[in-house]
């Protein structure tokens, strides 16, 4: 079961060394995707051996793990860990994640199958809470935590759901992989809120959620 590790990486030089440390233990190789980072991301990575993808500027989350599913893509990976690089995830659970991608398509680790989510800010709560009922209702699943970004994938079923959607990249393919009838699954996995950096969710992006599930519905209920 050959696997590779995706690290979406924005300006993450403080937290990424550790987390490829801990990740290189359970997975093939680890890529780095450096989404237009100014603050030395891409030679820590480098120096703790991962192999680094450069974007020349910021695309977003979804565009840099985009990138990164195509490396695996192109390099003949069986499996994608796709873990984020600012020390959210913790690596020890990768285990848990990689045991049960041999009978799914997408496992995903969800912080709504313990309390780890109570310590969220209510914004993001309610962020989560929103695009993941729509996901249910109209993928015919039941998931609880469609946004998180610490995921396993099967190559082979990633290549028919990549997203084109930056902005809910999440919530996109996995509105996809549901309607596809792609075998999806969670695993309780206790994510804290993150000590570095800052949040993507704030009172302006859950203002704008209406617009953009908008969007991510007619991308995949219309145009796919």
């Amino acid at each position: 079961m050959r696997t590779v590790a995706v690290l979406p990486a924005y300006n993450e030089a403080d937290t990424v060394g550790p987390v490829i440390e801990g990740t290189r233990e359970h997975v093939e190789e680890v890529v780095v995707v450096v989404d237009g980072s100014s603050d030395g991301t891409a030679d820590v990575a480098r120096e703790h051996g991962a192999t680094v993808v450069e974007h020349v500027f910021n695309t977003g989350v979804g565009g840099a793990v985009r990138t990164g599913y195509q490396y695996a893509i192109q390099h003949d990976y069986d499996f994608i860990l796709q873990i984020d690089a600012d020390g959210q995830h913790d690596p020890t659970y990768i285990p848990e994640l990689l045991a049960e991608a041999p009978d799914h398509d997408m496992v995903i680790a969800s912080r709504y199958l313990n309390e780890s989510f109570q310590d969220y800010p209510l914004i993001r709560k309610l962020g989560i809470q929103f695009f993941t009922r729509v996901v249910n209702t109209l993928g015919g699943v039941n998931i609880t935590d469609v946004t998180s970004g610490f995921r396993v994938y099967r190559v082979s079923a990633l290549a028919d759901i990549l997203h084109s959607s930056d902005k809910h990249w999440a919530v996109e393919q996995t509105l996809e992989a549901a309607k596809r009838g792609h075998r999806i699954t969670e695993v309780s996995i206790e994510m804290p809120v993150r000590e570095e950096g800052e949040s993507q969710f704030t009172l302006d992006t859950f203002a704008l959620y209406p617009i953009r599930m908008t969007d991510v519905i007619f991308r995949v209920l219309l145009f796919r």
